[in-house]
């Protein structure tokens, strides 16, 4: 017990920080600590990484939207895309034989990381807040649609592929894109561990309550601490923790 606890908390530091500061899905740290130290099998432990996820971005979204730094308009017309083409990828990649792209999101993560600490974001709300209506509209339809297929093909990706587009074609300032990114997340981990667990059963008991209880605590003062950073802090902090998410999955995943 005293080990499993310490798996799942570990897990949930390095899941937990990276959905505060940037929007990642706990999935794509959690899953591959249990899988690899705790032997749980993937499905059962990808089921309790999506719980984590509820919670941990569900607070994170309320910390960020009290600070006022979360898009609900154009996040409620993005994640209803990329649920809708969640389902049309997953459709398609069932026809398609050997289209698993399991480092997808590892890569992604590093590389997001390296991104914000060499090329940061400094994109003002002024700025962000100067685009139409219409033309914000057009391109959270169409970002949704192509995380939402993604995520649905190769079963990785979504909190990364978020933050990116949100930042480098929607022309969010890294806080909004933040907060509307968890914002998404939320309901998306809702769906996919609400049917991980309708199909699966229920996982380890122990391992979910220590899973979901440390990635929200870590979430949640990750979250507060990114609100009140600087831009540039808070690009380089979010830089640093994906580089060394990304690092620290590499490693797990040649171990295992």
């Amino acid at each position: 017990m005293p080990y499993k606890f310490l798996i799942c908390f570990i897990a949930g530091i390095g899941a937990g920080l990276g959905t505060g500061f940037a929007g990642m899905s706990a999935a794509a740290v959690i899953s591959p600590m249990l899988i690899t130290f705790l032997n749980l099998p993937a499905y059962e432990a990808v089921g309790i990484a999506l719980a984590s996820d509820v919670l941990a971005s569900a607070i994170s979204a309320y910390t960020y939207g009290k600070n006022k730094n979360l898009d609900i308009k154009n996040g409620s017309i993005m994640m209803a895309a990329v649920l809708i083409f969640t389902l049309v990828g997953s459709f398609i990649a069932s026809l398609v034989p050997n289209t698993t792209m399991g480092s997808f999101s590892m890569f992604m993560t590093l590389l997001l990381g390296i991104k914000f600490i060499v090329k940061p974001v400094m994109t003002t709300k002024e700025t962000m807040t100067a685009v139409s209506a219409q033309k914000r509209m057009i391109q959270s339809i169409i970002s949704g649609t192509i995380i939402g297929f993604i995520c649905g093909f190769i079963g990785a990706g979504g909190g990364m592929m978020m933050l990116l587009l949100l930042t480098s074609v929607l022309g969010y300032e890294l806080k909004t894109a933040v907060g509307t990114s968890v914002f998404i997340m939320t309901f998306t981990a809702l769906t996919g561990s609400v049917s991980h667990f309708a199909i699966g059963g229920m996982p380890d008991l122990w391992c979910l309550i220590f899973c979901v209880s440390s990635t929200l605590l870590w979430a949640r003062i990750a979250a507060k601490f990114a609100n009140k950073a600087s831009a540039i802090t808070l690009n380089r902090a979010t830089g640093i923790i994906l580089t060394i998410l990304g690092t620290a999955i590499l490693i797990v995943n040649i171990i295992s």
